[in-house]
C-alpha cells in the first residue's frame, strides 16, 4: 500500500518544538491505542502548511484528523484548534471524537466556557467545532490549525469567512472529505490549487479494511458513477453538459490570449 502524494508543498510548518515523546505517530499508537495504516501515518507526519486528503468513504479520515488535532494542541500549550463542517452535528461528532481520544489517555477535559461545542485541555489548549454557515463562524484569530470536515459539500461562502482566522498564527489548513461534483473549493483547489498544497488520495481500493467483495457488492448495488465517486475518490461531472468536464479542461491551452469581441487583441 502507498501513500499517493500529488503534489509536494512549498512550505513547511516552523512552529514550537514538539515535546520529546509525542511524535505524531508515536502519540497516536502509545497515547490513543491505535495502529494507522500507511496512508494515515503520511496525515499525521505531514507538516504541510496546506493539506487535502481526498478518500474513500469509511476509510476513518474523521477518526485520523480527531487525533491530529488532539496532537496539536496536546503538544503546544495554549493553541486553537478549530474543525468545520456542513452542520453543528458533524462538527460536533468530530469534537466527540476527539474527548472520546483524550478520555482514553485520562486527561481531563471540559468545555471552554464561550462555545456551545469545544473542549478545554488542562495546558489551556482548545478544541471548537464550528456551526456550519458563515454568519455564524466570524470571532476567531489566532488559529493553530484549521480543519474542514467534508469539505466537498461546505459552501465557498464558509470556506472564504474561515481562511483569515489563520492569518495571525500563520495556522495549518486541512481539508478532508470524499470527493462531490466537479465545483466548489474543495475541487478546485484538488486540481488547480498548485503545489503549495499538500494531496493525499485513497480509494477503497488501498484501505485494508474495506474488503474486495464489499466493494464489489456496492459496485453493483450503486452503479457505476456513484461508486466511483464514494469509493475511488473521483469527482463526478454534474450531468448536464454536452461535453465531459474532465475532456473540456484537458483541452484548454493557458498560453492563448481569450477573445475581445469588441474587436481588441
Amino acid at each position: 500500500m502507498t501513500c499517493t502524494f500529488l503534489e509536494a508543498p512549498v512550505e513547511r510548518r516552523r512552529g514550537a518544538p514538539v515535546p520529546v515523546g509525542v511524535e505524531p505517530v508515536a502519540f497516536v499508537r502509545q497515547r490513543l491505542g491505535l495502529e494507522p495504516d500507511e496512508p494515515q501515518r503520511c496525515v499525521l507526519e505531514s507538516k504541510a502548511k496546506r493539506g487535502i486528503l481526498n478518500c474513500t468513504r469509511q476509510w476513518g479520515k474523521s477518526t485520523i484528523t480527531a487525533a491530529k488535532a488532539l496532537h496539536r494542541a496536546y503538544a503546544e500549550p495554549g493553541s486553537l484548534v478549530l474543525v468545520a463542517s456542513p452542520t453543528d452535528r458533524q462538527s460536533a461528532e468530530f469534537v466527540h471524537k476527539v474527548k472520546g481520544f483524550a478520555t482514553r489517555m485520562g486527561m481531563p477535559t471540559r468545555g471552554d466556557g464561550h462555545n456551545k461545542c469545544s473542549l478545554l485541555l488542562p495546558n489551556g489548549s482548545r478544541i471548537v467545532g464550528l456551526p456550519g454557515t458563515e454568519e455564524t463562524v466570524r470571532g476567531f484569530s489566532g488559529v493553530s490549525m484549521l480543519l474542514i470536515d467534508e469539505a466537498a459539500i461546505v459552501p465557498d461562502e464558509l470556506y472564504r469567512a474561515l481562511r483569515p482566522m489563520l492569518a495571525t498564527k500563520n495556522g495549518d489548513l486541512w481539508l478532508m472529505s470524499t470527493p462531490r461534483r466537479r465545483h466548489g473549493f474543495f475541487y478546485r483547489l484538488w486540481t488547480h490549487g498548485g503545489s503549495a498544497w499538500e494531496r493525499i488520495s485513497v480509494p477503497a481500493t488501498e484501505c485494508p479494511r474495506i474488503s474486495k467483495a464489499f466493494l464489489e457488492e456496492e459496485r453493483a448495488a450503486l452503479g457505476g458513477r456513484a461508486f466511483r465517486r464514494e469509493y475511488m475518490t473521483e469527482f463526478e461531472d454534474g450531468g448536464v453538459g454536452v461535453f465531459d468536464l474532465r475532456m473540456i479542461e484537458r483541452a484548454l491551452d493557458p498560453e492563448l490570449m481569450p477573445i475581445d469581441f469588441q474587436g481588441n487583441w
